[in-house]
């Protein structure tokens, strides 16, 4: 089995001071949900054993947010990938079959919208309705969607293969911990 975990960026600065849509930081909300999704994923046992992050700035701060709340002891390997800019879900997922030469058995892709959210829907076919329906609507910022294939070869991940395990965001994180 191979599980793949997609998050999209946390919460961003409207422009950044550069005016590059690629120089945008993270806001403070972004770093608190960054770190919020961190904690999730150690507290889920869900760490992955390799990361893809986007090379614009708010993905890596992203990276940098959630990785801050892992056991130091942790050992991921990461690759910062140009590529993930501005992907489609045809170019997202050919970047992921590309996994294969390190062969992690859990992978984190760190993006953006819209190509993020296309290619969780296209790779999900089934899991729970209700995470389902969610993930239809939207994939927010920290969104963060964790999906299980019944293969041991990255190269064989496709289209509509894939169960949908869990998603998870911020808000719903706190609406599960009785938060507002």
């Amino acid at each position: 089995m191979r599980q793949l975990l997609l998050l999209r960026h946390a919460k961003t600065e409207k422009d950044a001071p550069t005016g590059k849509d690629r120089d945008r930081r993270l806001d403070e909300r972004g770093w608190s949900d960054a770190a919020g999704i961190g904690t999730y994923l150690t507290e889920q046992d869900l760490l992955p054993d390799h990361a893809f992050v986007s090379t614009a700035v708010r993905a890596r701060q992203t990276w940098d947010g959630i990785s801050d709340a892992w056991p130091k002891k942790a050992k991921i390997g990461i690759d910062h990938l140009d590529e993930l800019y501005a992907a489609d879900a045809g170019g997202l997922l050919g970047i992921i079959q590309a996994a294969a030469g390190d062969n992690p058995q859990r992978l984190l892709v760190i993006a953006h919208n819209p190509g993020l959210h296309e290619l969780a829907l296209a790779l999900v076919a089934s899991g729970s309705s209700k995470a389902r329906q969610a993930l239809l609507d939207n994939l927010p910022t920290s969104g963060l969607t964790v999906i299980d294939f019944a293969t041991d070869d990255w190269g064989d991940v496709s289209f509509r293969r894939g169960r949908l395990e869990r998603f998870v965001s911020p808000r719903l994180l706190k609406e599960a911990s009785g938060g507002e």
